[in-house]
């Protein structure tokens, strides 16, 4: 199946001059002939929402197919889009495919968002970002934007400046009128509520681009509101390796990130 246009006309916030495609899904869709609704994962690559990266998209997709999970990439826009763009596209995306579950094969009430470094603030703001369907556009805008799970994978998921990447920080508020206020309403630990979904938030102790304390303060923020939650710290690997297949203990993230969703009914 090719790319799925998040829109097949007027985008919201596109401005041709940038000179990016129009944001998309890719899909990883296993076979439902067998009439089975099964869990499926939206991954956000990261790159500091100036890129997208390769290892952070297709082969996180491939390992949920392994497990029996279908799954697509979000090609979401990047800078110098801002994040009234990356908002849209994360909330469209989970519309899309919960719009069209049945031709999917997925489970409407099964779709998770994760996401990598800039991508995990994605997956956060997308989960704590969402509603149950707009009043105005098409028919997909009508559906529910709220994931039911979300991984953060050594995630960006505070904007705060003391423990942020700047990179994302700045690309994500763009020309707010009011940055600081903008960063602290798109900082995940304060955005969690009663509606929050259910997070596995994972992230490596040696991390020397993105502080640990970004999933600490998260998982904090999860357990004052008695969100369903795991965490987990590795104690060796830096940033941004993905599968980290060459460091023994930050490799078991997917397992155990696998058999969470299996919990969860993925």
């Amino acid at each position: 199946m090719k790319d799925i246009l998040l829109w097949e006309e007027d985008v919201p916030f596109f401005k041709e001059e940038y000179g990016q495609a129009a944001p998309s899904l890719t899909p990883f869709l296993l076979d439902s002939t067998d009439g089975k609704k099964r869990g499926c994962m939206i991954v956000c690559p990261g790159g500091g929402y100036g890129a997208r990266m390769d290892y952070e998209g297709a082969p996180i997709s491939k390992r949920f197919n392994e497990v029996g999970i279908s799954s697509f990439v979000l090609n979401y826009r990047v800078a110098p889009y801002n994040g009234d763009a990356y908002m849209a596209d994360v909330n469209r995306a989970v519309r899309l495919v919960r719009s069209r579950a049945d031709e999917f094969g997925i489970d409407p009430e099964k779709i998770g968002l994760i996401g990598f470094s800039a991508g995990g603030h994605l997956a956060c703001a997308g989960a704590t970002h969402f509603d149950g369907g707009l009043d105005t556009g098409d028919e997909i805008d009508r559906v529910s934007s709220r994931p039911n799970a979300a991984i953060l994978s050594y995630g960006v998921n505070s904007l705060m400046e003391e423990i942020t990447h700047s990179d994302t920080r700045n690309r994500f508020i763009g020309y707010s009128d009011d940055p600081d206020k903008t960063a602290y309403e798109f900082s995940g630990e304060n955005s969690v509520t009663e509606l929050t979904p259910p997070m596995f938030i994972w992230h490596t102790a040696g991390d020397t681009l993105v502080p640990v304390e970004n999933a600490l303060r998260m998982a904090s923020a999860m357990s004052a509101k008695n969100i369903p939650f795991e965490l987990h710290i590795f104690p060796e690997g830096d940033h941004g390796d993905g599968l980290f297949g060459d460091v023994a203990c930050a490799r078991e993230w997917f397992r155990l990130a696998a058999d969470w969703l299996r919990r969860l009914g993925f």
